[in-house]
């Protein structure tokens, strides 16, 4: 199995610190997120790893990975980005990771153990860290709902109450190649303008609506933690414990 991260955007809410480089390299206790992220998809075992580049990829040269390169990163959303590492997708199961969040090998080797044709990593314990990034938990929530056989039923919306909530997504998840052509079927029912802005619980809403493959979720309660802002920083700096792939 290989993994895919995606790296293409700035991400300029992070303002300063993504002027000159990607948001990958943005630094967390004195690592950047993405030898976070290396260090975890490498201790569940997965050797063969790309990254989808764009902004300032020049500066993620040299890294021993595979490159998929996005020229229209500035223009387009990350489900385009994903597009660009197609081929692999289509060869066999690829786990696929934002690269601006950081978890333990346990997550990924979740996601590797999964027969779905697509399953997403979820938190069900989210309050503690949304209570830690927002004095209101909903103001950057997300609805994920579940249904009883353990699959996604609703994702992405803006939720009213806490229990439009019963986990966070968090931006880790698996394709299998059959999952992936659902996703390329549906995107090529849309106009290039959609698809351009399409965002990725933005499609995995529309994967659901479908009905044709069903998105698994995998529960996660390990360390994790996302940075959208320069404020995450500080919030996940005051957690008490870090992935031990990195003690």
């Amino acid at each position: 199995m290989r993994a895919i991260i995606l790296a293409a955007g700035r991400g300029s809410r992070m303002k300063g610190l993504t002027e000159e480089r990607p948001k990958c390299l943005v630094e967390f206790r004195g690592k950047a997120l993405l030898e976070w992220q290396l260090a975890a998809l490498r201790g569940a075992g997965l050797t063969e790893i790309a990254i989808v580049t764009g902004y300032r990829r020049e500066l993620l040269a040299d890294r021993g990975l595979t490159e998929f390169h996005n020229s229209r990163w500035a223009e387009t959303n990350m489900v385009s980005s994903l597009e660009c590492a197609g081929k692999w997708l289509l060869e066999e199961p690829c786990v696929v990771s934002y690269s601006d969040i950081f978890y333990h090998s346990s997550a990924p080797s979740s996601l590797m153990r999964s027969s779905a044709a697509l399953a997403v990593t979820f938190d069900p314990n989210w309050r503690r860290l949304w209570e830690a990034r927002f004095a209101d938990p909903l103001t950057d929530a997300e609805t994920f709902r579940l249904s009883a056989a353990g699959t996604v039923t609703e994702i992405g919306n803006r939720p009213k109450t806490i229990e439009e909530v019963q986990g966070q997504y968090m931006g880790l998840l698996r394709f299998a190649p059959e999952g992936w052509r659902e996703v390329v079927r549906i995107r090529e029912s849309l106009s290039k303008e959609v698809r351009d802005r399409m965002h990725m619980t933005g499609t995995l809403q529309l994967v659901i609506a479908q009905g044709r493959v069903p998105v698994a979720a995998v529960a996660y309660s390990d360390v994790w933690g996302e940075f959208d802002s320069l404020e995450d920083i500080e919030a996940h700096q005051s957690q008490k414990s870090i992935p031990e792939d990195h003690q």
